[in-house]
């Protein structure tokens, strides 16, 4: 492979402005969206004391788990010695910081009063797993930001490895307590299940990939410069397996909830019953968001096409804030069991009822500033700092190029 030489965006390629303008205002409306919501109160929202968790913190957790496996592409160049994936490192690194910080943005503006966010900083229950998550976020920026600077500083470059393993240790780790949120929560029967941490980093390879597919050829194409078809070829080869193995862990933690009789009722409401869950389950994320796009990038039919991959990936992106839907509204509309063992006569409390929800206009916007802000920070990114390899054709990077010529 040849030495590969990275160069910052020069000039204002045709689009540069147009798509600062369009997410600057993504990110503007969102921001109005959150002071309405925080000046009128939540009850503008769908969400309520049944559902306290609504669709930012879908796109929230959605952008969190996707930063995690943003940075796949660096692990497979640095910790698994895939030479192809080197010079997609530095991009991959600015992508899961960018992630990261679109989700952790929304959560903090879903607050109500963002003030809050000092008392989490500043007081810890070591017991409950959000405290947890408070280090493993800010230590994931910190690690992954050391490596970037190693990778990109000739003279660290020589503990760019070391630093590698560290950011492939810690995203696991981080990805395993954003999946912990849920399987710790025993007061729900959808929650409760310890498939939840795997079947999150499962979730986190496709997302995080699907977007770093797009990312990259949005990124080669407005820019002008050389792609080739053999570092996109291993991508969409490694979608489809990423796509698979969550699709796998999905159907796990539903066969393990029909194992036990306990959770039947829930599984009756999921799969069959409920409404708008079952139909983004079974439709959003079953056949859209797995079966399809496997189909599309290993069918050879369409093999070569970046259209198709393109459309994969989006589509797994769409099935994927599908399943995250289901997993959280889904799994809070689902009545809890106040008194296990007992019948309730009569109560007040919405016990046996299933919580409605309908998202609101202000949630999606604040949800969509979010993904906003993640893609304005990789935009300026690699406008100002040298993170984009000059050529990424097949010569360049495919070390066997030069024999199948």
């Amino acid at each position: 492979m040849k030495t590969v030489q990275y160069t910052e965006v020069k000039g204002w390629p045709t689009g540069y402005l147009a798509i600062v303008g369009v997410l600057g205002a993504l990110i503007a409306v969102g921001l109005g969206a959150a002071y309405y919501m925080e000046h009128q109160g939540h009850w503008v929202t769908g969400m309520s004391n049944q559902v306290v968790w609504g669709m930012p913190h879908v796109f929230a957790i959605f952008l969190i788990v996707a930063a995690s496996g943003a940075l796949n592409v660096a692990s497979i160049g640095t910790v698994f010695g895939k030479a192809m994936y080197k010079p997609l490192a530095r991009l991959s690194g600015l992508l899961a910081l960018a992630l990261l910080a679109g989700g952790l943005a929304v959560l903090v503006l879903d607050l109500g009063r963002p003030d809050r966010l000092i008392v989490a900083m500043t007081k810890y229950n070591f017991r409950s797993i959000f405290a947890w998550n408070i280090f493993l976020y800010t230590g994931f920026m910190v690690i992954v930001g050391v490596y970037l600077w190693f990778m990109m500083e000739a003279r660290m470059n020589r503990y760019s490895k070391t630093a590698g393993y560290a950011a492939f240790i810690w995203r696991l780790i981080l990805t395993t307590g954003t999946g912990s949120i849920f399987g710790f929560l025993v007061a729900r029967p959808g929650y409760d299940a310890a498939v939840m941490a795997p079947m999150f980093i499962a979730m986190s390879f496709s997302f995080g990939l699907a977007i770093f597919m797009l990312v990259l050829m949005a990124s080669y194409r407005w820019t002008e410069r050389p792609l080739g078809d053999a570092i996109l070829g291993r991508l969409k080869n490694l979608l489809g397996v990423f796509v698979a193995a969550t699709l796998y862990f999905v159907v796990l933690q539903h066969l393990t909830n029909l194992y036990a009789a306990e959770h039947h009722d829930f599984e009756r409401f999921m799969l069959l019953e409920g409404g708008v869950y079952p139909l983004l389950f079974w439709g959003g994320f079953v056949l859209l968001g797995s079966i399809l796009p496997m189909v599309l990038v290993w069918h050879p039919k369409f093999a070569g096409s970046r259209t198709v991959w393109g459309v994969a990936s989006a589509l797994v992106i769409l099935g994927g804030l599908s399943q995250i839907y289901v997993v959280l509204i889904g799994g809070q509309a689902f009545p809890m069991e106040m008194l296990p063992g007992r019948e309730i006569i009569s109560s007040a409390f919405f016990d046996g009822v299933v919580a409605g929800y309908s998202p609101s206009l202000p949630e999606f916007l604040l949800g969509m500033a979010g993904v906003a802000i993640a893609l304005i920070m990789v935009v300026f990114g690699v406008k100002v700092l040298r993170f984009l390899p000059v050529t990424l054709a097949d010569e360049a990077v495919d070390p066997h190029a030069t024999a199948k010529a």
